[in-house]
């Protein structure tokens, strides 16, 4: 078995990944189990900290989901309890959330 090294680049990430396919579903305590829990914590790292994703807008999300859900400003201030006038405030950043 060879030493786990800090993962630096794309490269090495890529690698990582490779033997982490390589590894899935090794028994926990196990030599190969150990190997691949430190590998999923230097790639989590890793990602969160060359590949991060942003989070969204929180009205663009909520108005993609209702879109999802076919849901209008009426539909959505019935299941919140409040005016659908409100929730148009809200949605169009006259009020905040």
């Amino acid at each position: 078995m060879t030493n786990i090294a800090p993962i630096r680049t794309d490269s090495d990430h890529a690698m990582a990944l490779g033997e982490i396919r390589r590894l899935w579903g090794a028994a926990a305590g196990t030599p190969d189990g150990d190997r691949l829990d430190v590998l999923m914590v230097l790639v989590d790292d890793f990602e969160a900290r060359h590949h991060a994703i942003d989070l969204p807008d929180p009205i663009e999300a909520i108005l993609v989901r209702m879109d999802d859900m076919g849901l209008t400003r009426t539909d959505l201030g019935t299941m919140l309890g409040v005016p659908s006038g409100r929730v148009s405030e809200l949605l169009n950043r006259r009020r905040r959330l």
